[in-house]
């Protein structure tokens, strides 16, 4: 029965957000808030990546997966939301990190773990894919040197109207 009922409480979680971004308060780099469900892209593609300035796998993603950003943005119009994970105590380090990044993408905060919880994070890395109607449609909590790649041609088949395996 308590496996019956764990099950039912992670379907109803996934069913909550697979429409979308959930309602939880983050904030973003200047430190005003805003409801996460707000981030659309109209009806292209959305990659949302949990990390942390801690993490280096989370970095590494972050950054391997920028050098076909900026191509994907051109030919999808994909947008990219890496949400930091970071604690209050390490928060004010994330915007000077970011920086010193070649990151193109939306960073924002998530202070008090709303948008991590809500949509069942557990460990970073984890990224998500979302289709242009909001729905995630593909998620890894690792990082393997190469997915990066997978994630790009993904990326290109969903705004391409192509399903996704």
């Amino acid at each position: 029965m308590k496996h019956l009922t764990t099950l039912l409480l992670l379907l109803t979680t996934f069913a909550a957000f697979s429409q979308g971004l959930p309602k939880a308060e983050i904030q973003n780099l200047q430190g005003q808030t805003l409801d996460a469900a707000s981030l659309k892209n109209d009806g292209h593609p959305m990659i949302v990546s949990f990390w942390a300035t801690w993490c280096k796998p989370c970095i590494s993603e972050l950054n391997a997966f920028h050098d076909y950003y900026i191509d994907l943005v051109e030919e999808t119009d994909v947008k990219v939301l890496a949400i930091s994970i970071d604690d209050p105590r390490t928060m004010s380090k994330v915007a000077p990190f970011v920086a010193g990044q070649a990151w193109e993408y939306s960073v924002y905060l998530d202070p008090n773990s709303n948008l991590r919880r809500a949509m069942g994070v557990n460990n970073v890395p984890h990224t998500f894919l979302l289709d242009g109607d909001g729905k995630i449609v593909w998620q890894a909590n690792k990082y393997v040197p190469g997915e990066e790649e997978e994630l790009a041609h993904k990326v290109e088949a969903l705004a391409a109207g192509q399903p996704i395996e």
